[in-house]
């Protein structure tokens, strides 16, 4: 579904990204582990073709076709979709409205807004009337858009997961949403750096300093990552050769 070729990215006189290699099949739940500042969220940025983010180097291929020019419109025609760190908010939109501007396809299979407002654990009366605006709490808006994920009913999403905020409710709404979604056919690139929720993935890669140092079993790749990686040396600096060669 997904195919990352030697993506490398400069931002600010600094290398972000280095040559990176990814490929999430159709259907897959793929985790990607890495700390803070290490390229997790410009990862998403260029894979969903936002402004400024174009690589220098490398190519993205979806379903086969390269996409690597293509902007954010056309990527998201195609059935991608990015969900934010930072949910934003639809001032003059109320719930319901705002989960289904999401539904630029229709057919089998796609949930209602009642459904999807369920899904993540929010009541339909209570909610599908409100304005999605600054009244709604940051935990709200975040369920929010997880519910508007399922209403598009993506073939990729991206997930990039904060890296603060996140509890235990949470935790178990993220998990339903990426399942649900894998469950109706829909790839999941699941960018984190919370174990918990990237245990659920069908495959896992750790990335370090802007590059994939190994991708592998959730189990093996989250046991590599609390190794080396929680207290990163290496953030947005040459890895050293020990490392380089994992």
């Amino acid at each position: 579904m997904l195919r990352v070729e030697g993506i490398s990215l400069t931002a600010g006189g600094k290398q972000i990204l280095r040559d990176i290699h990814l490929e999430v099949a159709e259907g897959e739940i793929h985790s990607i582990l890495g700390a803070n500042g290490t390229g997790k969220s410009t990862l998403a940025a260029v894979l969903m073709g936002l402004s400024g983010y174009r690589p220098e180097r490398g190519r993205i291929y979806f379903a086969g076709e390269d996409i690597t020019d293509l902007p954010i419109t056309e990527r998201a025609r195609r059935g991608i979709t990015l969900a934010w760190q930072e949910p934003a908010r639809f001032e003059g939109l109320t719930v319901a409205e705002f989960l289904r501007a999401g539904q630029t396809r229709k057919g089998a299979g796609f949930l209602s807004p009642d459904e999807c407002l369920f899904k993540v654990g929010l009541s339909p009366e209570r909610y599908l009337s409100r304005a999605a605006d600054a009244t709604l709490s940051g935990g709200e808006r975040r369920r929010i858009e997880l519910a508007s994920v399922l209403a598009m009913k993506p073939r990729l999403v991206i997930l990039d997961e904060p890296d603060s905020g996140i509890d235990a409710l949470s935790i178990d709404c993220i998990v339903d949403v990426i399942r649900t979604i894998a469950r109706a056919g829909g790839a999941v690139l699941l960018i984190t750096h919370h174990e918990e929720v990237a245990s659920v993935a069908d495959r896992a890669s750790s990335l370090c300093a802007g590059t994939i140092l190994k991708t592998g079993a959730p189990e093996a790749i989250a046991r590599f990552f609390r190794n080396h990686c929680q207290e990163c040396l290496h953030i947005n600096q040459p890895l050293p050769a020990e490392l380089s060669r994992v």
